[in-house]
């Protein structure tokens, strides 16, 4: 794997960090600013908000730079948007910043796993791209619950200024590891052709089940530290390990959707969106008792992202015309879901249906999720070669029918 695909994976990683640090800073950035803790948990939608946007335009807007200048100049904006946050005066000038710092990371989102794709062969693109992924799993392992222990002994403000260091590291090594210049391949790419290349209605169905999938985990994630706390009863300093916890999870489960993201995709989203329901619901139940809480923690994350590599890279394989919007555009989807499910965790909070039923809409969102895919999987059933026909590119047709690997969500 091509140095320049891990130096991408590191540019999600610090900005993954600021996506989801959030969930363990929200008790005492609310304190601070005096705000309640749904109020703060908007501070989320916010930046989801911000990247269901900031995808396709900043791909659209950077579709014919180098790619390269486009990954420095979206992590450079970011930069600023964090030291404007860490010095913001209130709740007002946070959330904007949140919104802005969310356009650049969006467009670096779209960008990065366009560039990931390119700079490795057909059958290295899943792999590619779950590495780039896997920056963001490794920000729920370490750089969320090191933010968290950051704001815990210098204020939640710290945590912001560490990001922005840890993204000017990451710009310095693009800098030096992504590749410079325009290819041929870049030269080709406009904005009509990818759209046309867009219009699959697999693709669509793809773009839904991610955004409920991801939806899913991020609402009780959104809430965890607070449900740790005030319904488990889990000390402060407890609330770092478990973090971790779900990290490792999250992590174990992007292992396994990588291998298994090309073989069985429909078949690995059935089972993750499955768990996840299952798990979110008895998480709702019992979020009182520790050492039930603790595992479901676990396995919370390993369901919730052994389907991400899936979602992450077939879309690509579904509209390989469209390498930059396709991907932009599936930000998009996983931040429809990170945009609503934190907004819809807070009403239950706000009507007094306290925080464990945030969990309660992790089971329906992922129950809808596994709707979704089962139907793609009918679609797949339906679109299967006649037994007997001949397969595009030569060869018995039932032999290659019946050896073929799913049919892409």
């Amino acid at each position: 794997m091509p140095l320049a695909v891990y130096i991408l994976g590191l540019g999600i990683f610090t900005q993954g960090t600021s996506e989801f640090m959030l969930s363990g800073l929200l008790p005492n950035l609310a304190d601070d600013l005096d705000v309640s803790i749904p109020d703060a948990g908007l501070l989320i939608s916010a930046f989801a908000i911000g990247m269901v946007v900031g995808a396709p335009l900043l791909a659209v807007a950077t579709l014919k730079w180098p790619r390269r200048t486009a990954l420095v100049a979206l992590q450079a904006a970011f930069i600023a948007a964090h030291i404007v946050g860490a010095l913001a005066p209130g709740y007002g000038v946070l959330f904007a910043t949140r919104v802005i710092s969310a356009l650049a990371y969006a467009g670096f989102w779209g960008v990065a796993v366009a560039t990931a794709v390119a700079l490795v062969p057909a059958n290295a693109k899943g792999k590619a791209v779950a590495v780039v992924a896997s920056g963001l799993t490794l920000a729920t392992i370490i750089g969320v619950p090191a933010g968290t222990v950051l704001s815990q002994f210098a204020g939640w403000r710290a945590a912001f200024w560490g990001v922005a260091l840890l993204t000017l590291v990451s710009l310095a090594c693009s800098v030096f590891a992504i590749p410079g210049g325009r290819g041929s391949a870049e030269e080709a790419r406009t904005v009509r052709s990818e759209l046309r290349a867009m219009a699959r209605p697999q693709l669509w169905l793809s773009y839904a089940v991610t955004a409920f999938s991801f939806g899913a985990v991020i609402v009780t994630f959104s809430y965890l530290a607070s449900l740790l706390t005030d319904v488990t009863g889990l000390a402060d300093g407890w609330v770092p390990v478990l973090l971790a916890l779900f990290g490792v999870g999250g992590l174990l489960g992007m292992v396994i959707g990588g291998r298994t993201a090309e073989a069985y995709p429909i078949r690995t989203l059935a089972l993750g969106t499955g768990v996840l329901a299952v798990t979110s619901a008895l998480l709702a139940v019992l979020a009182e008792n520790t050492v039930v809480t603790v595992v479901l923690v676990f396995v919370l994350g390993m369901a919730g992202y052994v389907t991400n590599p899936i979602l992450q890279s077939r879309v690509f394989v579904v509209a390989p015309g469209a390498p930059t919007l396709v991907g932009a555009t599936n930000t998009s989807a996983f931040n429809v879901g990170n945009t609503l499910a934190p907004a819809l965790g807070g009403m239950t909070i706000n009507a007094g249906f306290g925080f464990a039923s945030v969990a309660w809409v992790g089971a329906a969102l992922a129950a809808a999720g596994l709707l979704g895919t089962l139907w793609a999987g009918h679609l797949q059933y339906r679109s299967r070669p006649v037994k007997g026909s001949v397969v595009a590119g030569g060869g018995s047709g039932t032999r290659q029918g019946q050896e073929r690997t799913e049919t892409p969500v």
